[in-house]
Parts: structure tokens; sequence; C-alpha cells
């Protein structure tokens, strides 16, 4: 795989969706791998002691499934420079979170190359699970770093 130069990038592309299925497996299994212990994320009786319907993934998960689908897209020798992210409705077992994104921004570096930012939502069923923005920089097609 190549990686995207920031000069083909333009304000308004989009990124194609990826939809994410999730089960109880998964939501527990990477709630472990990222060492989050909490109940909410693996144990169903005590989430709903707390309030929650069933567990749901965790906000390391999330962060890490964002940081995959900007990679994916921009190719192995981007860089993420920053990752800012809200949480909204909680991805369940059973339900599919979709993550899309839009180029909103563009910032020339000074020797080629330079920065991008990505309008990120991933929605599920309730609603968003996750919105905020990335920002990945890319180098140019004609050899400048960024």
């Amino acid at each position: 795989m190549s990686t995207r130069q920031y000069d083909t990038v333009s304000i308004g592309d989009e990124i194609a969706p990826l939809p994410l299925p999730l089960d109880r497996s998964f939501i527990v299994a990477t709630a472990i791998a990222t060492r989050d212990y909490q109940d909410v994320h693996h144990d169903p009786e005590l989430a709903q002691a707390k309030g929650s319907k069933d567990i749901f993934m965790n906000i390391l998960t999330t962060n890490g499934l964002i940081g995959r689908y900007v990679t994916d897209w921009a190719g192995p020798d981007a860089v993420i420079k920053k990752v800012a992210i809200r949480l909204g409705a909680p991805n369940y077992p059973g339900d599919t979170m979709t993550l899309t994104g839009t180029v909103t921004a563009k910032d020339a570096g000074p020797e080629g190359g330079g920065t991008v930012e990505i309008a990120i939502v991933g929605a599920n069923g309730l609603g968003n699970h996750v919105t905020g923005t990335v920002v990945v920089a890319l180098p140019s097609s004609n050899g400048g770093a960024s």
C-alpha cells in the first residue's frame, strides 16, 4: 500500500465508510487488550447495576479504531499528529458502528507535504457514538517531507 500524498487530497474528500460489527467478544477482548478492567466493559449484570443496558465499548478501543480508520486511508508513511474526540451514544453488543470521515482542512508544510484535518463520525443504531477530528501529516508527491 502506498501513502496518500498531501497534494492529491482536497477539502471535501470523503473517506469510504467502515462498518464495524460489535459483538460481546469484541467489546470484552478490546477492553482487556487496552488493560481497561472496568466491570462495565465485561460484566452485564454489573453494567446494568450502574445504569447501562449492557456492557459497552471503552474509549481506548474507540480511539484505536479511529486511528486504524485514518491510517488505512492515509497509508503507512502518514503520521497522526492529533486526535480530538467526544463520546456520545454507547456502543453495545449486537450493534454496528460505521466510521465516516471528511477532509475539512489542509495546512501546507514549509518543505513540502503538510497536514490534513479529517472530521470523523462513528454512528451506531442509537446515534453518534463518537465525533471529532484527526490531523494527519502526509508527504508531498514531489518528494518533500512533512
